[in-house]
């Protein structure tokens, strides 16, 4: 066992303190050999983790599951979730929560295992994670995070040493995952299915105590509540579309009460612009397809504001009026934080009625033309617009004549606009093929210097620096869809 002060470990395990059904205490299986291949620095420093000490050999096992730190108290989490529309019981089937750091500012971040074994919800799986996938999550996680979306955030990853049977054999990994929590709104509705109202009053408290404090005295604070959760989801979701993020797996066990992004399955970045993109190799139907994802979210807060209901008021029809009234805000939310969101990607300084029309006719030029959506918003924010595809159709010119006109018109000058949209449009995202490129390096040869020097270019996607170009460039043409996979 690691001593807490040799590494900087501060657990207080404040979830595992809740009554017995909503965790299962349990034991990461231990690996045969693991090897620390990625370590974050920086994220551990900011935990108040003394990075050299993880680095070694001794840091690899805490990372493995090998050893467990004083003060931690692992334990797989109990939720349900409607996954493609259909209800079913879940919880962590190969993750294990160590407990929750609490770092030198007061923050609290559970520290959790992905890939660690066997546990009680594990439903005949074998727990484990293919190293592939485990890059994969931590290279797309640190890329939400440095484009300044709410995400959970990857800590490190560690080879097995043995073999995890999939398709074929692959090597095994083990990923450690951080986050400020991992309720979700399927952590609801397993309180409400097995638990009743007493079930989520406890969990309800829980969540406002540890993520709305300022909610705690209010009379109406369940409602409170949903209304915050819905503001946070509105905006993280508009983030999403506004950087052209796919996640893939809008289940409701993916979607935190906190309002961060979780569970790096099958998402991918969109590279021509098409609302209906859609990547993951098991939704064949398109429901979490790039456009379905704002009313997907609404869909999923819906089934939130169902369990809380026993909380909103004790006359049910007075408590579904209430979480109705909550929840009809959601579009009228989502838009706004779309809609400044967009003013910003193009330069805008204030609000004019003109400006919907503009962004609309812009996008919907940009899916006739299959222009690239980060490349597009790049060419504009740098005044480059010979750099599109569109420049030399008379129906681009027009717009970009009138969205001069409209930079005009604002008293700041246009030089203040291209910075504001330097500052919101990236040069540079995890462009797929570079994605896939830098895990076969590492998975087939072992070589993590592909993966590195993208991570380094990916933590600062708005520098606009020369030595990124390369990153920019597109995929060669291909006659296959890109497809993404869940890695389970």
């Amino acid at each position: 066992m690691i001593q807490s002060n040799e590494a900087g470990w501060n657990f207080n395990n404040s979830y595992a303190r809740l009554p017995d059904p909503f965790f299962e205490k349990v034991e990461p299986d231990p690996v045969i050999e693991p090897e620390l291949v990625l370590f974050n620095k920086s994220l551990a420093e900011s935990l108040g983790l003394d990075s050299k000490k993880l680095e070694s050999r001794e840091g690899a096992d805490v990372f493995a599951g090998n050893e467990i730190p004083e003060g931690a108290f692992p334990i797989a989490q109990a939720y349900a979730g409607h996954q493609f529309g259909n209800f079913t019981m879940l919880g962590d089937g190969r993750a294990v929560l160590l407990g929750e750091q609490m770092t030198p500012s007061g923050e609290r971040f559970d520290i959790q295992l992905k890939g660690s074994g066997r546990t009680p919800f594990s439903r005949g799986g074998d727990g484990r994670a293919t190293l592939g996938p485990m890059l994969r999550e931590y290279i797309i996680s640190e890329s939400i995070h440095a484009l300044g979306i709410p995400t959970n955030r990857s800590l490190a990853v560690v080879t097995t040493g043995e073999s995890v049977l999939r398709e074929n054999e692959l090597p095994g990994a083990v990923l450690t995952r951080v986050a400020p929590s991992h309720l979700r709104i399927g952590t609801f509705e397993y309180a409400a299915q097995w638990g009743g109202e007493e079930a989520i009053k406890t969990l309800a408290d829980y969540a406002i105590k540890r993520h709305y404090p300022e909610l705690q005295e209010k009379e109406d604070r369940y409602v409170k509540l949903f209304e915050e959760v819905i503001d946070r989801q509105a905006a993280l979701i508009a983030k999403w579309q506004l950087v052209g993020f796919i996640h893939g797996v809008m289940n409701t066990d993916n979607m935190t009460i906190s309002g961060e992004t979780i569970d790096y399955g099958p998402c991918a970045f969109m590279n021509e612009y098409n609302p209906a993109t859609v990547f993951s190799s098991i939704d064949v139907q398109g429901r979490y397809a790039y456009q379905n994802q704002p009313p997907i979210g609404q869909w999923n807060l819906a089934r939130f504001g169902e369990t809380l209901l026993p909380l909103f008021h004790e006359n049910q029809e007075q408590a579904v009026e209430l979480a109705q009234n909550a929840h009809s805000k959601y579009e009228e939310l989502y838009r706004s934080h779309w809609l400044e969101g967009m003013r910003k990607k193009l330069g805008f300084q204030n609000e004019a009625a003109q400006d919907e029309p503009l962004i609309d006719d812009l996008l919907s030029i940009m899916k006739k033309h299959e222009a690239d959506f980060t490349n597009t918003f790049r060419a504009l924010s740098m005044d480059k617009p010979e750099d599109t595809p569109m420049n030399d159709t008379p129906e681009f010119k027009n717009w970009y004549n009138q969205w001069q006109a409209r930079l005009d018109r604002q008293e700041a000058l246009k030089t203040s606009s291209y910075e504001r949209m330097k500052q919101s449009n990236p040069a540079v995202i995890p462009r797929n093929h570079l994605v896939e490129g830098a895990l076969e390096a590492a998975v087939k040869d072992r070589d993590y210097s592909v993966m590195e020097r993208l991570l380094e270019v990916l933590a600062e996607p708005y520098a606009y620096s020369s030595k990124h170009e390369e990153y920019t460039k597109l995929p060669p043409a291909c006659d296959r869809p890109y497809r993404t996979f869940c890695g389970t």
